[in-house]
Order: structure tokens, then sequence, then C-alpha cells
């Protein structure tokens, strides 16, 4: 009977299986797959450095920052076109710049899609899969490392709060895109980092990654709203439009930078609890966390 997989192993094999699910679908232009293994490659590379220190577990993570980056674009674009369709059922919604809007990112979505195949091609993911997989079953194999894998996941833990906590203070109140984006990003990797520690302790504590995930979706949404703004001035820039589709594009940008402060607003009234858990004992759960 084959011995049953340590932590450390079920950790790297289980976001192996889950990029190995999606990616196909990814390849084929289905948004939700390309999401999914989006997601996986991040959780993915903050597990690597645990289960394979050193050059080695750097070049794996080299490797699959470049599939998350080549994912990446065709993304966003995903995102903007499930906005336009939702924002283009409203009553008052200016259709005339939705419609534009949309012509715009099927065209840079099919192009970006053909360089995101090509891109994903030139990585030898069978390899990749091989060398991660072999990683994570040596890894299981020193079984006296797992008390160390935990303190090392504590360690990341805790310097991932410490970079969330400056963020928080650098973009203070302001509604201010850039800082907030900092926000945002250090906020995804302390909930990833903690998923990790999660996993390798046992533990089912689980408010502080939920509390995390709302924040990461707020800032995702205020974001996902700015790239949107940019596309509309673009639009705006790149051929002069006639007067009614010059108005339903400024009117399309109004509401979006109305709905980017409404999203500041909500993320200010979580800001107290995100502070709150850069302050707590991170490296040991809380029994009501």
């Amino acid at each position: 009977m084959p011995a049953k997989p340590n932590p450390s192993e079920l950790l790297i094999r289980q976001r192996l299986n889950a990029l190995t699910r999606a990616l196909p679908g990814a390849k084929q232009g289905d948004p939700l797959p390309l999401h999914e293994a989006r997601v996986a490659t991040r959780r993915l590379r903050e597990a690597l450095p645990l289960v394979a220190p050193g050059s080695r577990g750097r070049k794996l993570e080299r490797q699959v920052r470049r599939l998350t980056r080549a994912l990446g674009p065709v993304r966003e674009l995903d995102v903007a076109l499930e906005m336009l369709d939702a924002m283009a059922v409203e009553p008052d919604a200016p259709r005339g710049a939705i419609s534009k809007l949309r012509q715009v990112v099927r065209e840079d979505r099919q192009r970006m899609h053909s360089e995101m195949c090509t891109r994903v091609d030139r990585l030898d993911i069978d390899k990749l899969r091989h060398r991660t997989a072999t990683a994570a079953t040596k890894s299981s194999k020193r079984r006296s490392r797992d008390s160390k894998r935990l303190a090392d996941a504590q360690v990341r833990v805790e310097r991932r709060a410490l970079r969330l906590r400056e963020a928080i203070e650098n973009a203070a109140g302001l509604y201010l895109p850039d800082r907030l984006h900092e926000v945002r990003i250090a906020v995804k990797k302390l909930r990833y980092a903690l998923e990790v520690s999660r996993e390798l302790s046992g533990s089912r504590a689980m408010a502080r990654i939920r509390t995390l995930k709302e924040a990461q979706d707020l800032l995702g949404r205020m974001h996902d709203h700015e790239v949107l703004i940019a596309r509309v001035r673009g639009v705006q820039g790149s051929k002069a439009p006639n007067l009614r589709l010059s108005a339903d594009l400024d009117k399309l940008v109004r509401r979006l930078e109305t709905e980017c402060r409404q999203i500041h607003g909500q993320y200010m009234a979580l800001r107290k609890k995100l502070v709150a858990i850069t302050d707590l004992p991170l490296s040991r759960p809380a029994s009501a966390a």
C-alpha cells in the first residue's frame, strides 16, 4: 500500500492538478478555465520555495511566473467584456460606447489569445509539471523537514503581512489608484501565503483568509474599472468619434469613475480589519480565525 502523501507533497500536487485541469480550456479560449489556470499558477508559485528551495526552486518559480504573465492580458480582457455585458442590460447604459468598447476588446482578445497560446506553447508544460512533481516527491521523503517547512511558511506570512501594512499606510485614506494597486498585490500575496501555512499546519482557520479575499475582490474590481477607463480613453484618442459616440464615451468614463470611488468607500470600511490582520500573531492561528 503506497504511503500517504505528506502535507508538503499534497500542497504541490493539488496546485499542479488544478493547473493541469484548467490549462487545456484556457488555451481553447474559455474564460473560466483561463482564470482558474492563472490562480493555480499564483498558488503554485507561493508553495514552490517551501518544497524546492535554492536555485532549482527559483528556476521552477520563474517558469511558472512566465505562465502567469502569459495568461494575464487575456484574463483582463475577459473581465472587461464581463463588465460591459453587465452594464449593457441596464436601462440608462451608454449603449454606443459599450458597443464600441466591446468591438475593440474582442478584437484585442482574439489577437492576444493567439499570442498567449504561442507563449504557453514555448513553455514545456509537461517538463515543468514533471520537475515540480519530482521536487514535491523528493521533499515528501524528508519528513524530518516538515516542521522547518511550516516555520518557513510562517516566516513568509509574517513578511507578507508587514508588506501589506506598509502598503495600507502608504495608500492612507486617499483614492490613489497606483498605491491601492500595491495594496491589492500585497493582500493577494498574504492570502496565498496564509493558505499555504494553513494547509501545512492542518489548521481550519478561515476568517483571515475570507477577509483578505473580500479585500482582494474589492480592489480587483476597482482595478478592473481603472483598466476599462484607460481603454475608453484609448478609444477616445485613437480616432475622432462622432459627437454622439463621444458623449457616450464620456458618460461611460464618468460612470466608471463614480463606481471606483464607491468601491474605494467599501475598501475604507474594510481597511480596519485588514490592519488588524497585520497586527495579529499570524504564525499562530487564532482559534476564532
